[in-house]
């Protein structure tokens, strides 16, 4: 059973503005949805993503503020004139963006591809982080 294909827009308009904006050319779509797991620690994030089939040369991954793009590409080579019974690997470009609840420090940020599993570390920023205070009686 494949529960991460899916054949719609990223997001969809009304139908009284579909008339006066141009459709979105075909690059637009993503045709996969990655599944992941977002893990808070006291002072990072930890992210899995499930990408088998994905190289380390095929992922772009951006940190901006609190925000994580996870782009890249799942590459199936199939043969014009083959018989297939069957076909349900997934292949085609995918974008997944994250908006987590702290800001990130992206110079710190760590990744690592192993097993069809994408892992990232990302630190929450110096700001983000609880600070003590230490109170001074008079």
């Amino acid at each position: 059973m494949t529960l991460y294909i899916t054949r719609t827009p990223r997001f969809s308009r009304r139908p009284w503005e579909q008339r006066w904006v141009e459709p979105e050319p075909r690059e637009s779509y993503c045709d996969i949805v990655i599944p992941v797991d977002v893990k808070a620690e006291e002072d990072a994030y930890l992210i899995s993503a499930f990408i088998p089939g994905v190289s380390a040369q095929d992922l772009n991954i951006q940190v901006v503020n609190e925000t994580v793009t996870i782009q890249g590409e799942i590459k199936v080579i199939r043969g014009e004139n083959e018989n297939y019974l069957l076909s349900e690997r997934p292949s085609g470009r995918f974008n997944r963006v994250l908006t987590l609840p702290d800001q990130l420090d992206a110079s710190k940020a760590e990744a690592d591809i192993s097993n069809g599993i994408l892992t990232l570390r990302i630190p929450k920023s110096e700001e983000a982080k609880p600070k003590s205070i230490k109170v001074v009686s008079k």
